[in-house]
């Protein structure tokens, strides 16, 4: 299986996000948090996408809003859930 780049933005107070994060460390998928209460910028990234709420997640491009296991699976390809 090739390797997924996964970008997931999240919040200090982002229950989904914590959830997101904890499905992909038990699936061992590298990924990379942006979280926008630390950083601002990380906000205006996701706003020039029409996004404005967190979790985000983005799986080789593909955004997926909020926490949706099944469709996280997929498009990972973690078929064991």
């Amino acid at each position: 299986m090739t390797q997924k780049e996964v970008l997931l933005y999240t919040s200090d107070n982002c229950d989904q996000g914590r959830k997101i994060k904890q499905l992909l460390n038990d699936w061992n998928i590298p990924f990379q948090e942006k979280n926008i209460s630390e950083n601002r910028s990380y906000l205006k990234e996701l706003q020039a996408d029409k996004v404005y709420a967190t979790p985000a997640t983005y799986i080789n491009g593909e955004r997926v809003l909020g926490y949706q296991k099944e469709k996280l699976a997929r498009l990972i390809g973690q078929y064991n859930i």
